[in-house]
Order: C-alpha cells, then sequence, then structure tokens
C-alpha cells in the first residue's frame, strides 16, 4: 500500500500474484479486514496512550475486546467536510492547473495512458494555501490533529464506498480496455477492475488517489503535526523539525519526480481496487505520518550535533534514492546514450513478446546504482524512513512501525517484480540476475 515501486511491467491484471492461491486469498482477506481497524489503534496508542503498545494493552486487558468500540471515534460531520473540502482543492489543481503534457508506458492491451504534468505546482500551491490558511487565522491546522481519529475514522469508510464505486464503473464503464474481471468478487474488490480508469477524459483517478491525495496529505499532516507542537509549547522541538524536514524533503522529491512514477508498478501494473485506492487513501496519511503524529506530544530534544548529523544523513539517503531514479529515468530516455558515474553504461538488450504477440525491445541497465543490486533504491528509502524515525528515539517501538512495515512491503514487492521480469524476458532476465546477483542488499541479499 503506498508509492514504493520502480518497475514497468508487461502484465496489467492487478490478480497476478507471486504467492500461491491460498496465501494470496488469505492475505487479501487480512488486509481487508484488520487495516482499518489497525489505523485506529495506531492512532489511538500514538496520540492517547503515549505511543505505549503496552499501555494499549493494558487498556484492553482491563476493559475487554469489545472496548475497542469505545475508543473508536464515530465520523463527524466536520471530519467530512475537511476531508471533502481537501479532495475537492486537490482534484481541482490536478484538473486546472497548466502542466507538460507527458505519457505512460504502453499498456498490455495496447493503452498509452495521457498525463498532465503539474504535481510540482499543485504541491506548493497547496502547502503555501495551508500554511496562509494558518497565518492568517482563516483555518487553524490543529484543528485536523485534534479531529484525527474522526477524520481517519471518515476516511476508512469513505474509501471502501469509493472502492466499491471504482468495483462498479470497472464493470460497468470502464475507461480503456485495460480492465476486466477475474471472475471472483474479492479479487477484483482487492486488486482493482482497471488499470487506468479515469472520470471523464482528463480526471485520471489513480493519480488522484495515489499522488494528489495520498502523498500531498503526508506533506499536510506532517506540517499539521509541527504546527500543532508549536501551538501547544509555543516552540517547536529539534526532533520533530528534522522529522517534518526530512519527511517534507522525501515528499517534495517524489512530485519532482511524479511523472517517473507514472511508469512504476504501482501505477503501470497495478489496478485501482482496495490494494492501491484505499491504501493511498487511508494507510499512507495515517501510517506514513506515524512518527510526526508521536512527537506532537513526544518531544525530544536531540541537540545541535545530533539533529544535524540525523537530519544530513537523512537528506544524503533522499538524494541517492532520487539519484537511482534519475539515473535509470536518463538511461531509458537517451536509449543507453548516456553516461553513468562517468562512463558509458554496461547494460543487456532484451526482447520479449507482448500479450498481442508483438516483439518489444528493452534496455537493462546492470551499472551505477542499478549495478550494485536490482532493487538498490530501496535500501536508501528504507534508510531515509528510520532517519525520520530516529528522532523519537528508543522510548517506545510503535513510531518505528512504519519503517519495519516498508522494509516489508519492498522486499515482497522486489520479489514480486523480479517474477514478473522473469516471466517476462525469459533467458534475458538469467543474463541479468548473473551480472547483478543481488535482490537488494549489496553482498547479502
Amino acid at each position: 500500500m503506498g508509492q514504493r515501486n520502480k518497475s514497468n511491467s508487461n502484465s496489467g491484471s492487478g490478480s497476478d500474484t507471486v504467492h500461491s492461491p491460498l496465501v494470496a486469498y488469505a492475505s487479501m482477506i487480512s488486509l481487508l479486514t484488520l487495516c482499518p481497524p489497525f489505523v485506529i489503534l495506531l492512532w489511538y496508542t500514538m496520540t492517547l496512550a503515549n505511543g505505549s503498545v503496552t499501555q494499549t494493552w493494558d487498556y484492553f486487558n482491563h476493559n475487554g475486546l469489545q472496548s475497542f468500540l469505545h475508543i473508536w471515534p464515530k465520523p463527524t460531520l466536520l471530519a467530512y467536510q475537511i476531508i471533502a473540502v481537501y479532495a475537492a482543492f486537490e482534484a481541482a489543481l490536478q484538473l486546472l492547473l497548466p502542466g507538460e503534457t507527458v505519457y505512460g508506458p504502453i499498456s498490455p492491451a495496447g493503452n498509452r495512458p495521457v498525463y498532465k504534468a503539474n504535481g510540482v505546482a499543485a504541491y506548493l500551491v497547496t502547502l503555501i494555501t495551508y500554511l496562509a490558511l494558518w497565518w492568517f487565522g482563516i483555518f487553524n491546522p490543529t484543528t485536523v490533529y485534534d479531529h484525527l481519529g474522526e477524520i481517519f475514522s471518515a476516511l476508512i469508510f469513505g474509501s471502501f464506498v469509493f472502492c466499491i464505486f471504482l468495483y462498479i464503473k470497472g464493470h460497468l464503464a470502464p475507461s480503456s480496455t485495460d480492465s476486466g474481471s477475474s471472475g471472483n468478487l474479492i479479487i477484483d474488490f482487492y486488486w482493482g477492475m482497471e488499470l487506468y480508469p479515469r472520470i471523464g477524459k482528463y480526471f485520471d483517478i489513480k493519480v488522484f488517489t495515489n499522488c494528489r491525495f495520498g502523498m500531498m496529505s503526508w506533506a499536510v499532516l506532517a506540517l499539521t503535526y509541527c504546527i500543532k507542537q508549536y501551538e501547544e509549547n509555543g516552540k517547536v522541538s529539534d526532533s520533530m523539525l528534522v522529522n517534518t524536514t526530512l519527511m517534507l524533503v522525501y515528499v517534495t522529491k517524489f512530485f519532482w519526480w511524479e511523472a517517473g512514477y507514472w511508469n512504476t508498478m504501482d501505477i503501470a501494473h497495478d489496478r485501482a481496487g482496495f490494494y492501491i485506492c484505499w491504501g493511498c487513501l487511508v494507510w499512507v496519511p495515517s501510517v506514513y505520518t506515524s512518527p510526526g503524529m508521536y512527537l506532537v506530544n513526544h518531544p525530544v530534544n536531540l541537540g545541535i550535533q545530533l539533529a544535524l548529523f540525523i537530519l544530513v544523513a537523512g537528506i544524503l539517503c533522499i538524494y541517492i534514492n532520487y539519484d537511482c531514479d534519475r539515473q535509470r529515468q536518463e538511461f531509458r530516455r537517451t536509449n543507453g546514450k548516456c553516461t553513468v558515474w562517468g562512463k558509458a553504461p554496461s547494460k543487456i538488450e532484451a526482447s520479449y513478446t507482448t500479450t498481442s504477440g508483438e516483439t518489444k525491445r528493452s534496455l537493462l541497465l546492470t551499472s551505477g546504482w542499478w549495478g550494485l543490486s536490482r532493487h538498490f533504491h530501496y535500501v536508501p528509502e528504507i534508510l531515509a524512513a528510520f532517519f525520520w524515525t530516529v528522532p523519537a528515539l528508543f522510548n517506545h517501538f510503535l513510531p518505528y512501525f512504519y519503517v519495519i512495515f516498508l522494509t516489508i512491503l519492498l522486499f515482497d514487492r522486489a520479489k514480486r517484480d523480479d517474477d514478473r521480469c522473469r516471466s517476462k524476458y525469459g533467458k534475458f532476465w538469467k543474463l541479468y540476475c548473473a551480472k547483478v546477483p543481488y535482490r537488494i542488499v549489496p553482498g547479502i541479499y
């Protein structure tokens, strides 16, 4: 769940899986049923139980599991109003702001999506507007924090309804031929019916859910937590400043690179269902921002030296993560006629056959960052998440949940990506793996 994989895929069916059918089906049911209550448990523990899993456990131990219904906030009208205004604002920016026309990869059914690259403009307008509303006393972001449980609750239910809409739309009015049913309602709802669903000709649903709602809310909530701490204490701790700065640098990097994201697994392979859309609408705002959520009421004084060390290390990791993507994008854009680390790139020329029987050619980069391991860019991404979490220090385990979740997610995606590429490229993938033997961590895995 989230914006995390850097891979073009020839497959368009979201129901494709590298796991056994039983494991895949069990995992789908588990995520459908367990993720929503976990979001509420995470919020409750971070904001009302001092980030202590033990304290939350003791609460249930004394009051019984049925007491979970007492701590689950009811969605309120205010929560839905905040979500609706934010969603409408981001949708308007997506549609109305000018941007360069960008073409996505050709899909398995031969479709090529067209996008308007205005993510950086939307990002800047969003943050400037949010800060201006606070500065001029029009809207106080602390309202968002104070009603965060209600907002997450409203998102949980509202996003389920949205996923049902996507399921019905996929059956009745698909936007392209990259759609279809697996014949199983659970699989169709979980993985999605359409690869590129749109409302009208120009409003791309996955760009909205993944980028303009999900990733944008990450930045908006990071600012919210920072402002809340300032309003409560009259100052912002250095730990919160490091956390907020690193998360904003990461999200800024994402929007700077947004057009590249449209070539990744999230967009070019995974269909628009619960996994991607509910994940971006709910999981990203709640789980990805959780270290900052914890720091609001638990400021840590790091001191200038430690704070600067963590900040520089985090920014370096984010830059390396960006440079990995930039290196491969430049390699693809120039068809291999570029330099990688000052030298001509090492590469493998691979051919593959599409579902329509057409033979196509791809270049696989085997030098630079991509010569270290097949998914080396996941290493700095996981480390960056660690560095914006470590300002919380180690009093509690839960702030590190996102780092652990991200590590599991990326290791699983690396396997899924490798298995798909093996199926797509055949003997050329064997050559590639012989040249770049490590999957993620050079010398280890």
